[in-house]
């Protein structure tokens, strides 16, 4: 399954770092497609729905969706717009897309880097089931650093199980 990767603004160093934390946990061979955000707007929908139609991807293939921050605005978009054109989208993962509402007809899960950003933007949409960093995290570090950030997997409301990110996004990836 083709998993898209809509970044923030930030050095793209930063996402292979990503990519790299959440290989080591998932050990299913996807294809990683990176929205190069030197050339398209990470928070433009149509921008990355323009980048997507020119990967040429099958409409009957299920897509998994990772964005984080202004990539949660783009990402978010991009999906709606596949899905609308026909397209399938398994799910999107919104990492830090603190503001952005998350209600949509295809699973959403909700990631924090802190719990007031998680219990903050949970008033519109939490998701499947979401997480959020507790310590707390910088922003930045939620992506750069995955695999050492622990936090908490909310399950269902008051149910909730320790955990680190790396694993609630293998958890997640291989659902």
């Amino acid at each position: 399954m083709p998993i898209i990767i809509c970044p923030g603004i930030h050095d793209p160093e930063l996402t292979d770092l990503f990519i790299q934390a959440i290989q080591n946990k998932i050990p299913q061979d996807y294809d990683y497609l990176v929205l190069p955000t030197r050339e398209y707007l990470p928070y433009s929908a149509i921008a990355v729905y323009q980048w997507l139609a020119r990967q040429q991807l099958s409409k009957t293939e299920p897509l998994a969706f990772i964005a984080f921050s202004a990539g949660v605005v783009g990402g978010l978009g991009a999906a709606i717009a596949w899905q609308l054109q026909g397209g399938q989208i398994d799910k999107l993962i919104a990492i830090d897309g603190w503001g952005m509402p998350l209600m949509v007809n295809f699973p959403i899960y909700r990631i924090s880097h802190d719990y007031f950003t998680h219990w903050s933007s949970g008033i519109l949409g939490v998701g499947k089931t979401s997480f959020y960093a507790d310590p707390g995290v910088e922003h930045l570090e939620l992506w750069r650093s995955p695999d050492t950030s622990y936090g908490w997997r909310i399950i269902s409301p008051g149910w909730k199980t320790r955990e680190l990110l790396t694993d609630y996004l293998a958890r997640v990836l291989n659902n």
